[in-house]
């Protein structure tokens, strides 16, 4: 896959075939647009572009909303290559651009820039100034610039319509296992593991302390997960992880701090990916340091039992 920062910098092709939106988190939804994008490219002979956005529109248009997002823009990449797109457009989105009409979006830069000849977009998909363009004016524009277009009817997981505001919703509810169905792999945050209080040590449930320096990634909602972590050499370890203030040691800042299982060593200056599969309380104030050591086996038991299973 090809990734340009700025459609200035593609070269228009011949036959484009065209998908356009956010695709945060990059769901099952999404995945059956891209799916059949590539389906279009390979049958047309052509080839699948995908035109996105950064930063999101609603973190430009209204900053105060605190959106927090399921991928960070690195996260989104490979996830988008996995899915086999030929070319990836991530164009900068500001106020000004937020002004292109539906017309100009897709006269300029859908169909004089990038050449598409097809458009597959998602169902109820809004575009331009004020999201005034829809599948409606799609259709419309078609004959007269030479492309045709397929809407995506709403993908349904147990009567429930996948998006990536209800897969958020479910990570604020510290339901993971809804979020992984919805996105086709475990929610998942990274960071590098920075020195913490260490008090982890002393109780025998050393931590490695994972800062997130993107401020607009969802973190889920305070507790305990079963997790498995992804080290810098690849290696994959099963653990568990506490996101919290950790009140019983009086903690006041909110951390994510992961116990990896039968591991020993120096994590410091590492970059972890922490997958969440399943969670197993919230997080709680004990009588003192024993009560939650006490807890930790108890979590540890429960966290290795869900992840074999």
């Amino acid at each position: 896959m090809k990734v340009y920062h700025s459609i200035d910098s593609f070269e228009t092709i011949s036959n484009a075939v065209v998908t356009t939106g956010t695709f945060d988190g990059v769901h099952v939804g999404h995945r059956k647009i891209i799916q059949r994008l590539n389906e279009v490219a390979a049958k047309n002979n052509g080839e699948s572009v995908l035109l996105t956005f950064h930063p999101h529109p609603r973190v430009v248009l209204q900053p105060d909303m605190e959106l927090k997002l399921l991928t960070n823009l690195d996260e989104k990449i490979a996830l988008l290559e996995d899915a086999g797109l030929d070319h990836l457009i991530i164009h900068p989105f500001t106020r000004e651009f937020s002004r292109t009409s539906s017309l100009e979006f897709v006269r300029n830069l859908i169909v004089n820039k990038i050449g598409a000849k097809h458009l597959v977009i998602g169902y109820d998909h809004h575009f331009g100034r004020n999201r005034e363009g829809s599948f409606d004016h799609l259709v419309e524009f078609g004959p007269v610039y030479g492309f045709d277009v397929e809407e995506i009817p709403a993908q349904d997981i147990d009567d429930v319509n996948v998006s990536s505001t209800k897969i958020r919703n479910a990570l604020t509810e510290g339901d993971v296992e809804t979020a992984h169905k919805y996105l086709t792999y475990p929610f998942h945050v990274s960071g590098w593991v920075v020195k913490g209080d260490q008090i982890g040590h002393t109780i025998g449930f050393p931590t490695a302390n994972v800062e997130i320096n993107d401020v607009n990634k969802l973190i889920p909602t305070d507790g305990v997960y079963a997790v498995r972590v992804k080290l810098s050499d690849g290696s994959v370890k099963s653990g568990m992880c506490n996101i919290g203030h950790r009140p019983t040691v009086h903690g006041r800042e909110r951390r994510i701090e992961v116990n990896l299982f039968d591991y020993s060593g120096d994590l410091y200056g590492e970059k972890l990916v922490v997958r969440f599969y399943h969670r197993i309380r919230a997080e709680q104030k004990f009588e003192g340091v024993e009560a939650l050591k006490t807890q930790l086996h108890k979590d540890e038991v429960e966290a290795r039992r869900l992840l074999d299973a």
